[in-house]
């Protein structure tokens, strides 16, 4: 649930840095967004990995 949300706020941010990033041609901020961008698809990543383990894990349960 946690790592859900740091990435759809990750990748939001990314995208916003970007666009300002945009107007500044050469700084920091493009590196910036793209770093945001790519923690924010990890993050979104992790979560995902953990939900099929959970649904996994519960699936193999024997059923009393």
């Amino acid at each position: 649930m946690i790592a859900r949300f740091v990435g759809i706020v990750a990748i939001a941010l990314g995208f916003v840095v970007g666009i300002y990033g945009l107007e500044d041609t050469g700084g920091p901020l493009m590196k910036t967004a793209l770093g945001l961008l790519v923690t924010g698809m990890l993050a979104q990543g992790y979560a995902l990995y953990c939900s099929v383990k959970h649904m996994h894990k519960f699936k193999d349960q024997p059923k009393s």
